[in-house]
């Protein structure tokens, strides 16, 4: 006996057995023997299809809410209890990238003193996620809710802005890295540019209108020989992706301060470094591989001379973010529209003291007391330059920035850490 696949699906697609023809033949003449019977059939098939893709449509509907990641009365409740501000004078700061190195540390600070924080980070998969994770599990143990989505989604920024009348806004959301432009050079347009002007669309269109702090980068020196590098030093000179859409970040924010009166500070960072940080950094990666016994690249350039970098430790740079968004003054604008002039202003936020890459791993090579199996490789022109410096003065004067820790006793924090954190034992793994 043929089973019910092959009555269905014969073994000859599209051939079918006269005898079978002629029995439908007449079924069908019998169910279709009239203009009324046909015209009853096509109302019931008419209807049958309507009601099937309405269906439809509340099921695939009711499946977008449940899987939405934002949105509804318990989100809006996590929301306003992480910005509940608790210190007088206090502000309330949306902080995006907040599960990233810098976002992480900063969004502690401000809650610690009493700030109402709310955090906004899409986990990209740029290094590993995981890491994020685990910072979104500290920060939530402090009271920080994170909102899991992207600077590029409109609709959720005006929602948070609904919820909440943040008084601030931490900008560090970006699409990180010198190197990796050359891979994947649209996910820089797409975070540094086209994110920046969503995010900055719906600061301008809050009421009140938030102060912005963000993140630039010392990159947008580019190959600027003088030194110390100086906020009134020429910047377009980019040597990388990565430094053009920071700059034109700068050309950007400009506009949105001149036309809408928006406060924005501008912070460009130097290579900072510190606990949790980012492992596609050098003194990230150069640890891993030292402890496992793998080769490190250290970069040479031209003539044989060492790279050197302002390595800027973390709480420096937190130091210099808070200070930012303590003396940021007020936005002037309203309903989208500019009613005075803004403060715009942009600060370096480094050490000042220098410090070649050879130096820095055998810092690490006496704190890890692993010796490292260095390859000494001149470098490519993959946008690095060669030395970075910071010239501080403005930052001290206004902010009262001041970095106070050293490569070394940084570098010590961060293997303590690394230990603590990846379950090594004297550079052995723990089971």
């Amino acid at each position: 006996m043929p089973s019910l696949e092959d009555e269905l699906f014969p073994s000859t697609p599209g051939k079918f057995k006269i005898e079978r023809a002629h029995t439908m033949n007449r079924q069908v003449y019998r169910c279709f023997a009239s203009t009324s019977t046909m015209f009853l059939w096509a109302l019931f098939l008419i209807a049958l299809t309507a009601s099937y893709l309405s269906f439809h449509s509340f099921v695939d509907s009711g499946s977008r809410y449940l899987s939405a990641s934002w949105g509804g009365i318990q989100w809006e409740k996590q929301v306003r209890n992480s910005a509940q501000i608790h210190r007088n004078g206090g502000m309330s700061v949306l902080v995006t990238g907040a599960a990233g190195f810098v976002g992480t540390h900063v969004s502690l600070a401000l809650k610690r003193r009493g700030d109402g924080v709310v955090g906004l980070d899409n986990f990209n998969n740029y290094y590993d996620p995981s890491l994020k994770r685990a910072r979104k599990s500290l920060l939530n143990v402090h009271g920080i809710f994170i909102v899991e989505g992207d600077i590029n989604d409109a609709k959720l920024l005006a929602k948070l802005f609904d919820v909440v009348a943040f008084t601030h806004v931490m900008h560090l959301a970006a699409q990180a890295g010198v190197r990796y432009a050359m891979e994947n050079p649209h996910s820089y347009v797409h975070s540094n540019i086209a994110g920046l002007v969503t995010l900055l669309e719906a600061c301008k269109s809050a009421n009140p209108q938030p102060a912005v702090v963000w993140a630039s980068s010392s990159s947008v020196y580019g190959l600027n020989e003088k030194v110390p590098f100086s906020e009134m030093d020429r910047t377009d000179q980019p040597a990388s992706l990565y430094a053009a859409t920071k700059k034109a970040g700068e050309e950007i924010t400009h506009t949105y301060n001149h036309i809408y009166g928006l406060s924005i500070t501008g912070l460009r960072f130097f290579t900072v470094y510190g606990p949790w940080g980012r492992p596609d950094m050098a003194y990230f990666s150069f640890t891993r591989n030292i402890l496992q016994g793998k080769p490190i690249t250290v970069y040479r350039g031209k003539n044989r001379v060492d790279l050197a970098r302002d390595f800027t430790y973390i709480d420096d740079i937190v130091k210099g973010c808070v200070g930012s968004l303590d003396t940021s003054g007020k936005s002037t604008g309203s309903g989208g529209k500019k009613r005075g002039p803004a403060p715009y202003r942009i600060f370096n936020l480094g050490n000042t003291s220098p410090v070649t890459v050879p130096t820095l791993v055998s810092i690490l090579e006496r704190h890890l007391k692993v010796k490292a199996k260095r390859k000494i490789v001149d470098m490519p022109g993959n946008g690095d330059v060669p030395f970075t410096h910071a010239n501080i003065s403005y930052a001290r004067r206004e902010l009262g920035y001041k970095p106070t820790t050293d490569l070394q006793t940084g570098l010590k924090k961060f293997v303590k850490w690394y230990l603590s954190y990846y379950g090594y034992n004297h550079g052995k793994t723990v089971n």
